[in-house]
């Protein structure tokens, strides 16, 4: 039986956006390669940080929603204290209301896109 998570990422800002899109496939690429399923992906884009993580003070967000085996998070977050270009993770198990919320929200998120155009 395959677990939910959900991870928040942040890539170094001094990557160009061709290094920050082919980390982000790493990452997408490892999930997929362990059996895993994306369920939704968002690029935050470059923000503020809240205070300075290795003398940087900004950073490019990454959201990734997928599941996976609960064997996989161990795995998961090896690789990225291993890559040099991620200064911070949080990867954390759904429950079930967390799983409806995040459903709710990206339906309300589509409709609001759909609205505007």
């Amino acid at each position: 039986m395959k677990n939910q998570y959900e991870t928040v990422f942040i890539i170094t800002p001094v990557l160009s956006d061709i290094q920050v899109k082919e980390t982000v496939k790493k990452f997408r690429d490892i999930i997929t390669e362990h059996g895993g399923e994306m369920v939704n992906e968002e690029d935050w884009g470059l923000r503020k940080l809240a205070y300075p993580i290795q003398k940087k003070s900004t950073g490019f967000y990454q959201l990734f929603e997928f599941a996976a085996d609960p064997s996989f998070a161990k795995i998961w977050e090896t690789q990225f204290r291993r890559d040099e270009r991620i200064i911070r993770f949080l990867t954390f198990s759904k429950d079930k209301h967390a799983v409806a919320y995040s459903e709710k929200r990206r339906n309300k998120t589509k409709a609001k896109t759909e609205k505007e155009n």
